[in-house]
């Protein structure tokens, strides 16, 4: 692990410090699962995100194959692999 240090206002750090005697855990743990929760939140926004903009296009374009959403993994390696 890295160490590093950071600075609370007295509010936080009297609630972390509860927080942590309640679950019987260190702050620091509780800081770790704050980070987490936090990088997950952003990392699930990210997702929302491109599945958003996924749904968005999706049927918005034509093709002369029929079977495309059936075959789409065989044309796309033939393309690639002539």
């Amino acid at each position: 692990m890295i160490r590093t240090q950071i600075q609370l206002t007295e509010e936080q750090a009297l609630a972390l410090k509860k927080m942590a005697a309640a679950r019987n855990e260190s702050t620091a743990s509780l800081i770790r699962e704050a980070v987490n929760l936090l990088i997950e939140s952003v990392q699930d926004a990210s997702r929302a995100v491109r599945i958003e903009k996924a749904l968005a296009v999706a049927g918005r374009f034509t093709s002369e194959q029929k079977d495309l959403s059936l075959r789409h993994d065989s044309y796309l390696f033939e393309e690639h692999h002539p």
